[in-house]
């Protein structure tokens, strides 16, 4: 989803909740989103990405669990946005 302002609005999502992690547009289109935190703000960012941004169109979320390899790529703080 382009032009919806979804990784932007993930990050301050995210940031507001005080997870860690990554947003970035695949090149199949979709979003994909690490984050790693306290579960009740993950549950509340998982939530959020069923609806995402104001303009956006969520068709599907699926989630995995981030595994350890996954987990130490992540920053230690914060969460920002890849681009590939």
């Amino acid at each position: 989803m382009q032009g919806v302002f979804f990784r932007s609005s993930t990050v301050r999502q995210a940031t507001e909740l005080n997870l860690s992690g990554t947003v970035l547009n695949r090149a199949d289109g979709t979003v994909e989103v690490v984050a790693v935190g306290e579960p009740v703000a993950l549950e509340t960012l998982h939530q959020w990405l069923h609806k995402g941004p104001k303009l956006a169109i969520v068709d599907q979320v699926e989630e995995l669990p981030c595994d350890e390899r996954m987990r130490n790529a992540l920053p230690v703080e914060g969460f920002s946005v890849l681009r590939i």
